[in-house]
């Protein structure tokens, strides 16, 4: 297969295009400086040139606080430039995957989030990936719509990196631990996206690693496993105050993954065990 591949030099996109190449597709990566989701023209003009059999779209405004204060130019990327990447996917009929965010949710309440629940964002970040995936809806009849949360993985900068290194530089360090969510490697999602891709069982999809926990769980889980002494001191929401308001439920019912035969990831600790001796950057 030819893929598309926007945001492919990202956190995500770099173990994506990797999972991908090993099978044998050709990968069209589409990324800044060059590939601008933005740019109508030049991505009508990509689509025209290399003709893409399908479409892995990863690019996005991630930055969550600053969003708050650049909600023009998180709107223009995450919901403008994902309705230009379907508008060409409907148009030359091509399987579009998206990734979205636990973020479309108001994180209220102790259940586990199903796909269809009601959608109600927090904060821009949220509210513009929610957009997204109206545009995708709105475009497209061939689409996987597959949201994500707590992404960690070796290109990028993340919640492991930070801890990893604070544990390094303090012995104790202050996490929240009233927001309940999945860490999700990067690697592991790059399979089930590389299944998804490949098959026809579209829809919208919840995909993380196995179990939840805190993010003070997940620091403690990061000390011990990497060896490092410094004490997690549990703290409220309120306590480490931020531009964007944040869920505190983010866990994510995988029934959708059951349902379509797809093979649900290892648990995040297994996955934080494999990601640390994988990776040689801390």
């Amino acid at each position: 297969m030819r893929i598309l591949v926007t945001g492919a030099k990202g956190q995500l996109g770099t173990d994506v295009t990797a999972a991908l190449e090993a099978d044998g597709n050709e990968i069209i990566p589409f990324d800044l400086p060059d590939g601008d989701i933005t740019d109508q023209f030049n991505l009508k003009k990509t689509f025209e040139e290399k003709k893409p059999d399908a479409v892995i779209h990863l690019a996005a405004y991630t930055a969550v606080d600053r969003a708050e204060t650049e909600r023009e130019l998180c709107s223009r990327i995450n919901a403008d430039g994902t309705e230009n990447v379907a508008r060409l996917c409907g148009e030359y009929g091509i399987n579009l995957l998206y990734t979205s965010t636990d973020y479309v949710f108001s994180g209220r309440g102790k259940e586990f989030y199903e796909t269809d629940d009601e959608k109600a964002p927090l904060n821009c970040y949220g509210e513009t990936k929610l957009l997204g995936e109206e545009a995708v809806k709105k475009y497209c009849s061939r689409f996987f719509i597959v949201r994500i949360s707590w992404v960690f993985g070796a290109c990028g900068n993340n919640f492991v990196y930070t801890m990893l290194r604070l544990g390094r530089e303090k012995d104790e360090i202050r996490v929240v631990d009233d927001q309940i969510g999945s860490p999700t490697y990067t690697r592991d999602l790059a399979v089930l996206i590389k299944e998804m891709i490949k098959s026809d069982k579209y829809g919208t999809y919840h995909a993380t690693n196995e179990g939840v926990c805190s993010f003070a769980g997940f620091a403690r889980e990061i000390m011990a496993q990497a060896g490092l002494g410094a004490k997690i001191i549990p703290i409220a929401s309120s306590e480490y105050p931020s531009a964007a308001e944040r869920p505190h439920n983010s866990r994510l019912s995988k029934s959708s993954l059951d349902a379509a035969g797809f093979s649900r990831l290892p648990s995040w600790q297994d996955a934080l065990g494999r990601f640390l001796k994988e990776q040689t950057r801390y």
